[in-house]
């Protein structure tokens, strides 16, 4: 049976807690991607997303220049373990509404990280389908 340390990008893009608001922002864009794992040394300490620059930090009148990401990041964040199942990640992702989830050792050293697409080219249509419905509904705690 394949696990998550099977599928899983080991290659992640991360800032540390120190970046500036605008290192954040041009690392998404440089990289194309919308949420940074936030490392300090090897640990996960958090992320920050794209949403949180702007509603966090940019609305709030954060100078993007000088604040760091520690205080626009979202510091509790879900995570997987390498050996978990490529179930019991779907399950996790359908249930939380991800789409990625970070890979952490036992340590919470970030080592990768999975996305629904991993697990589409794994599992069957059929559960990534029921998935991505899941993921797509609009969130419990919309007004």
């Amino acid at each position: 049976m394949k696990r998550i340390k099977d599928v899983m990008t080991r290659d992640v893009e991360v800032l540390s807690p120190d970046a500036t608001l605008r290192q954040a922002a041009e690392k998404m864009r440089q990289f194309n991607v919308g949420p940074l794992p936030i490392r300090d040394g090897d640990r996960l300490v958090g992320e920050v997303t794209d949403r949180d620059l702007e509603e966090r930090g940019i609305a709030l009148g954060h100078d993007p220049n000088t604040s760091r990401v520690s205080s626009v990041m979202t510091e509790d964040v879900e995570f997987i373990h390498p050996d978990a199942s490529l179930d019991e990640a779907t399950e996790l992702m359908r249930d939380r509404q991800l789409r990625r989830l970070l890979v952490v050792d036992d340590h919470r050293n970030l080592i990768g990280i999975v996305s629904l697409g991993d697990l589409a080219q794994e599992t069957s249509e059929a559960t990534t389908g029921q998935t991505l419905e899941r993921i797509s509904e609009p969130s419990r705690s919309a007004h």
